[in-house]
């Protein structure tokens, strides 16, 4: 999936504009590849737009271990956004790629999160 197609999944999905799409794409995954080891980031990456994967490269191999409230703290700093933007938009972006990377490589990244992390990456169910 190309890099505009993301973020035009990634904006249909958390129902904001495109730009705003574009940054809570980025600042999810920078976000991500802080919390999960540098192996999974890197195979994260290799199944993403060539003009994403650098979101994913971290430094270290060692995962930094924060909670969900943190996470969505520096996806909404990153991106300029409020915080019920940030947890819209970061399910998006999860979701999205759950579907862009596939689902083996995506729940072995997901394992490595806390539950109320990965529990963003799951459809919400909707309302009857």
């Amino acid at each position: 999936m190309a890099e505009l197609q993301f973020f035009e999944k990634v904006a249909a999905r958390a129902g904001v504009p495109s730009d705003t799409a574009q940054s809570l794409t980025e600042a999810t995954l920078r976000t991500l590849a802080e919390r999960i080891s540098g192996g999974e980031a890197a195979d994260l990456a290799d199944h993403i737009a060539y003009e994403l994967r650098d979101l994913l490269v971290k430094g270290s191999e060692e995962p930094e271990v924060f909670g969900y409230d943190e996470f969505l703290r520096r996806v909404a700093d990153r991106a300029g956004v409020e915080q019920d933007v940030a947890e819209r938009g970061a399910r998006a972006v999860l979701q999205t790629m759950h579907r862009v990377v596939g689902h083996d490589e995506f729940e072995d990244a997901m394992a490595q999160l806390p539950k109320e992390i990965g529990a963003l990456a799951q459809p919400v169910p909707r309302e009857p």
